[in-house]
């Protein structure tokens, strides 16, 4: 029964894909729905840019290991990338009609800076991509016992497909499908879940009071540390393209914005109910704790509890990752087909090319992701890495480009290969500090003296 139901919400999910894909007239439909999403479904594309597999599995995994602190970085670092999103960079941006994050660089520093931010845009989210597939296979395994890899390709085929057919309407359409299912899911769960345990008083009553710290020791490292953590998803989110192209495909200027700050509410406000059904978990049933973390949630679901809890947990469980595969595949083969392939074609591009470049993108990005799955499985590990290169090359050319005139293109292609140089230099030799920090603060740094020592780079670029 409850496979039979996963494989009717699977096949379900790939229908709205054929039938969204009647809107697709043009890339512009494909990448941004056409620029025409309302308040209700432009909120629930942004809710659904990060509630999938580091929420559910990821974060809850790390918060039954190391409590609040260690969950800075997602959900409350995710959060406050829409929050300041919405506040600082969606208005500026909306009214420049870009296509994709890439044509900010082109028109605000050239086309040879296009193409380098455009390399740094598009393979994180290989990573990132492939940590949704593992939490699909992990579910697939836990539900109908097949290997982890045979479940990442499974997943892999039927998010591809709908993504390749429908593009942005698609997501936007399931995404808010799925966001429904989300929170019923988890509502209902916790509620199951809290009332098997005596209540939330019972469970919260359990929990040893360090588990609830939420700032750091007034201590150097632990403060950098923290810092660190809020600004992984935080700031290093910001210059991405699926939370670019969600914002953008609202359909007008204020909805993107109001969809940005429902979004990091709505967010932070679900993404508490998975910590909490794991609180449950180990209250109820530690021994659930002694193997792979990321498995807890579904493996006690499957052993305790009723068919109908079963089939509303693993809907909504699927609804959330899918709704977040499907755009960080899209993210970047938009990226690649608009601001890699296009200018390095000697050919005249037309709308119907762009359109079929951006679909075979998809599909190379998905096989890219699918391998990368195959071979790694911490879904945490993979999705921080993805944000902290966007970080370190992007943020800093991004924010400067739109708050500082003097910024040029010398300037912006220093800050990005000297951020993700120092990045490296961190990471090789360990220093017990966070990598990101002073490669974030060498991007900066980089940023003004390209721009103060070649001012006129931008102008000839």
């Amino acid at each position: 029964m409850l496979l039979f139901s996963i494989v009717i919400y699977l096949f379900l999910t790939v229908l709205v894909g054929f039938w969204a894909s009647r809107k697709v007239k043009n890339s512009g439909d494909f990448m941004l729905a056409g620029r025409s999403l309302p308040l209700m479904l432009s909120s629930a594309a942004l809710f659904a840019t990060w509630f999938g597999s580091e929420t559910v599995f990821g974060a809850s995994s790390e918060f039954l290991k190391g409590g609040l602190y260690s969950v800075i970085e997602d959900p409350f670092g995710a959060s406050l990338c829409l929050f300041l999103f919405g506040l600082f960079f969606v208005r500026k941006l909306y009214n420049m009609q870009l296509l994709t994050l890439g044509d900010f660089f082109k028109i605000r520093y050239g086309k040879k800076t296009e193409l380098v931010a455009s390399i740094f845009l598009a393979p994180p989210y290989i990573g990132y991509i492939a940590a949704q597939l593992v939490a699909m296979g992990l579910i697939l395994n836990v539900v109908v016992g097949i290997d982890v890899w045979q479940g990442v390709v499974i997943s892999a085929c039927i998010v591809t497909l709908y993504t390749y057919v429908g593009g942005m309407w698609a997501i936007s359409i399931t995404d808010f499908i799925q966001s429904i299912i989300i929170i019923i899911g988890m509502l209902v769960l916790a509620m199951v879940l809290a009332n098997k345990a005596g209540g939330p008083t019972v469970v919260l009553s359990s929990v040893p009071q360090e588990n609830f710290q939420f700032l750091p020791r007034f201590e150097a490292k632990e403060v950098v540390g923290y810092v660190a953590a809020w600004s992984v998803l935080g700031l290093g989110s910001i210059p991405s393209q699926d939370v670019f192209q969600r914002a953008m495909s609202s359909r007008n200027v204020n909805t993107a914005v109001w969809s940005c700050h429902i979004a990091a509410i709505l967010y932070l406000t679900i993404a508490m109910l998975p910590l909490f059904i794991s609180l449950c978990i180990k209250h109820l049933y530690p021994e659930q704790l002694q193997d792979d973390t990321q498995l807890v949630l579904p493996s006690m679901v499957m052993m305790h509890t009723a068919m109908p809890i079963q089939i509303l947990f693993f809907g909504s469980l699927l609804s959330a990752i899918m709704s977040t595969t499907s755009s960080a595949i899209l993210a970047p083969a938009a990226i690649c087909a608009e601001n890699i392939f296009k200018p390095l074609s000697r050919h005249r591009y037309s709308d119907k090319h762009l359109l079929w470049v951006t679909r075979i993108s998809v599909l190379i990005f998905s096989a890219l992701a699918t391998i990368m799955a195959c071979m790694r499985s911490n879904i945490y590990e993979l999705v921080s890495e993805s944000s902290i290169l966007s970080l370190v090359s992007l943020f800093v050319p991004l924010t400067m480009g739109l708050y500082w005139r003097r910024s040029s293109s010398a300037g912006a292609l220093l800050s990005m290969v000297i951020g993700i140089i120092t990045w490296i230099i961190f990471e090789v030799y360990e220093t017990g500090w966070p990598s990101l920090i002073p490669a974030t603060i060498a991007s900066f740094i980089a940023m003004l003296m390209g721009s103060l020592i070649w001012p006129e780079k931008l102008k000839s670029a």
